[in-house]
């Protein structure tokens, strides 16, 4: 019988991608069967303030990102690459949640293990279209914002579930759709086809944020709507951007007050 904990600290630390890919498919299969446990008196988690990853991309500051249209093929595997850098970081923020915040219930830990293996399908989606282009992940360069605020909520699941999955992860939500029009309007519906998943399965991910962070806001005594709005204002600094989805924010778990306080400060 192997520890939740210890497993989902392997697959986080992983630097290969593949490796990663089938060791979090492999923990997903031995979770559901039963041969993961949630280990009492494991040892405290430990920082990990660099995440598995490969040498490359190179990450630099989202301002050095250079801005690309989708008419031509190297733009759209450029869009692809952004997804999935997205896709890659967000693996591992499923299984920094699964390692890092303790003595959770049995359901957080199978949300955050289902993420993972959701995420790890996401990555093999784009990676495996990003190949038909001629092209693999960490051609171009990329950032580090989704792990930089893993590491400023490593101390907090209740900041964590708000401010990755309910506000980084959620824009996802919003901007998706665009993205699938663009390219559907330049042809590329196998690109397209690959997005429309991600959105789909991304709602269920945004709302296990919502859920945990609902039940976080309960433990500590704390109001959801006004702990939410004072994150936001204390680590975000008027970054919130709109226009916003607000069906699929609706189904992953945004009140209809939270959305309302969120376009008027968008």
């Amino acid at each position: 019988m192997d520890g939740v904990h210890a497993r989902a600290e392997h697959c986080l630390r992983l630097a290969d991608p593949a490796a990663k890919l089938a060791a979090s498919a492999r923990a997903a299969q031995d979770f559901a069967a039963g041969l993961l446990t949630v280990l009492t008196g494991a040892p405290p988690p430990e920082p990990i303030p660099v995440a598995g990853r490969p040498p490359r991309p190179r990450l630099v500051s989202p301002r050095a990102l250079p801005r690309r249209g989708l008419g031509t093929p190297e733009g759209r595997l450029a869009l692809l690459h952004a997804v999935a850098h997205i896709e890659f970081n967000a693996i591992n923020l499923a299984w920094d949640a699964v390692y890092r915040f303790r003595g959770m219930p049995l359901e957080y830990y199978r949300d955050w293990i289902g993420v993972a293996a959701d995420e790890a399908r996401h990555f093999s989606l784009v990676q495996a279209r990003m190949a038909e282009f001629g092209g693999s992940y960490g051609d171009f360069d990329a950032h580090d914002g989704l792990w930089e605020m893993a590491v400023k909520t490593a101390d907090s699941c209740l900041a964590r579930m708000a401010l990755v999955p309910r506000v980084l992860e959620a824009r996802g939500l919003d901007v998706t759709p665009g993205m699938i029009g663009r390219l559907r309007d330049v042809g590329d519906a196998a690109s397209a086809e690959i997005l429309e998943i991600i959105l789909r399965e991304e709602v269920a991910h945004v709302a296990a944020g919502s859920r945990w962070f609902a039940y976080c806001c309960a433990r500590e005594g704390r109001d959801p709507d006004a702990t939410f709005a004072a994150l936001i204002a204390e680590h975000m600094r008027g970054a919130i951007k709109g226009p916003f989805n607000v069906d699929a924010r609706l189904a992953a778990g945004f009140s209809v007050a939270e959305l309302a306080r969120l376009e008027a400060a968008a």
